[in-house]
Order: C-alpha cells, then sequence, then structure tokens
C-alpha cells in the first residue's frame, strides 16, 4: 500500500456509503490520531484500538460510524484526500484553508502533531494539508 491515509479514507467512505455501523481498519499512530480527531469533533460515534496479536502484527482500529437517529443521515458527508504522495500540500499559517466556510474540518499534519485548521490557527503553526472532512 503506497498511501495508507487515502486508503484510511477509502474504508471510511465505503463503510458509511454501505450503512455500515462499525468498519475495521488496520492502526498506525497517524491513524490512531485521525481517529481522534474525528471522535473529537463529533464525526464518529466512537472507537477501539485493538493491539497487535500473531494474525496481525499492526492492530486494528474498530470505529462505529454515526448517524442522525431519525433520518439515518451520516454525520460525515464528504471525506477527501488533499496531500497525496505525488503532490504534497503544504501551507504556512496564513493560508490555512476553511472548509465550508468553518463548518468542516482540515486535518493539518503540524510539527506540534496531527491538528485541525481551527487548531494550527490558535497555535500559529503551517504544515501539510492531508484531508478535508464535513
Amino acid at each position: 500500500m503506497t498511501d495508507p491515509i487515502a486508503d484510511y479514507l477509502t474504508r471510511l467512505r465505503n463503510a458509511i456509503h454501505a450503512n455500515h455501523r462499525v468498519v475495521e481498519i488496520s492502526s498506525s499512530k497517524l491513524k490512531q490520531n485521525m481517529t481522534k480527531i474525528l471522535f473529537e469533533k463529533g464525526y464518529i460515534l466512537s472507537y477501539k484500538f485493538e493491539e497487535p496479536s500473531e494474525g496481525n502484527p499492526q492492530g486494528t482500529i474498530k470505529i462505529a460510524l454515526k448517524y442522525h437517529p431519525v433520518t439515518k443521515i451520516p454525520a460525515i458527508r464528504t471525506l477527501t484526500r488533499v496531500s497525496k504522495p505525488g503532490l504534497r500540500s503544504y501551507v504556512h499559517v496564513e493560508k490555512l484553508p476553511r472548509v465550508i466556510n468553518g463548518l468542516g474540518i482540515a486535518i493539518i499534519s503540524t510539527s506540534k502533531g496531527l491538528m485541525t485548521d481551527k487548531e494550527a490557527r490558535n497555535e500559529n503553526v503551517g504544515g501539510e494539508v492531508l484531508c478535508y472532512i464535513y
């Protein structure tokens, strides 16, 4: 696999389109941090990190997807990968993107770790724009 972040987003996107309740994704530190951000911002219901075992040396992340209780509309409408292995997208703090005028989030990889665009503005750091979520 050449792009684990794109794989992570695609698995989430496919599970949402298929109306699944839970999705399993192979684990890494970056994916765990992205999952924590999605949970803190209310885009997923819950998550669980499973430890590596003999059959699975990486471990897995189990994510419970969030849907509206009445209309069954998913909390995540769109997942868009911005920075790709072939074309990285770095931004300065003054050029940080605003997703749907602040209604969505952009996940930024900074020197202080993964954070949303709003947190990066508050910390006054730029970095690589990984994805847009709304």
